[in-house]
């Protein structure tokens, strides 16, 4: 038996999944905001509903952005510690926004995934998913302002909170109305489905160097570096 865990902290809401590439035997829900208290557990509960060890486990695919910042940091920090006291797991990453179009690609040939960025802005990929296989990427994952949309190619639905959040504007710019978050919320479980979809996952070679792809910089450090004048210093000396 060999096994992968899925980590999604891209967004406030949150799940961890296990299973095999393709195919998720379990998936646990983070409840909103709860990714700090909730997401060692669920790497813990769903090791323990398929009955696995750490041995039985290749390694991590980790939605790695774009998204909150929080979430990301939590969500890779949790990784990070594990893969450090298990040297044997692999690391993948998938773009967080690539798994909720995932979710949603019977919905249309075109897919457009969104997570709401605040500030009239949302992060915002295009995908396709030819019925032949593999991935096309029509707008890679970029902050976008939603004032901006109509400018861009057009896709058959739009998921995602950030298009609930905007419907007004994405049913100008689709036609149509966004699904529901339920349907198209964070899932860990498509992490495991895509990595058997070629072009989705990317290996992580250099685990301390590896930081998600948040999107924006953390309002944190724009405070810091408008308060002392200065860029923030890079921990790593980079």
């Amino acid at each position: 038996m060999t096994l992968w865990i899925a980590v999604e902290t891209a967004t406030d809401a949150g799940s961890v999944a296990i299973g095999e590439p393709g195919v998720a035997r379990h998936e646990v829900a983070i409840e909103v905001r709860r990714h700090a208290a909730e997401t060692m557990p669920a790497v813990a509960d769903v090791l323990r509903r398929a009955g696995a060890g750490w041995g039985d486990v290749a390694g991590f695919v980790f939605a790695d952005g774009p998204g909150s910042f929080t979430g990301l940091r939590i969500g890779l920090g949790t990784v990070k510690g594990i893969v450090a006291a298990h040297p044997h797991l692999a690391l993948q990453s998938v773009a967080s926004l690539l798994g909720a179009a995932w979710t949603a690609r019977g919905e249309g040939e075109r897919v457009a995934a969104m997570y709401d960025a605040l500030r009239g802005e949302v992060f915002l990929g295009v995908f396709e998913f030819p019925r032949e296989g593999g991935l096309r990427t029509v707008f890679a994952p970029s902050l976008v302002a939603v004032s901006n949309l109509r400018r861009l190619p057009v896709p058959g639905v739009a998921v995602g909170d950030g298009a609930v959040a905007h419907s007004g504007a994405v049913e100008d710019w689709t036609g149509r109305a966004p699904l529901p978050v339920t349907a198209a919320g964070p899932s860990a479980a498509a992490l495991l489905e895509l990595l058997a979809v070629p072009g989705t996952v990317v290996p992580v070679h250099d685990l301390d160097r590896f930081e998600p792809a948040y999107g924006r910089r953390a309002a944190a450090q724009d405070r810091w570096e408008e308060k002392h004048g200065r860029p923030l210093p890079d921990p790593a000396g980079g």
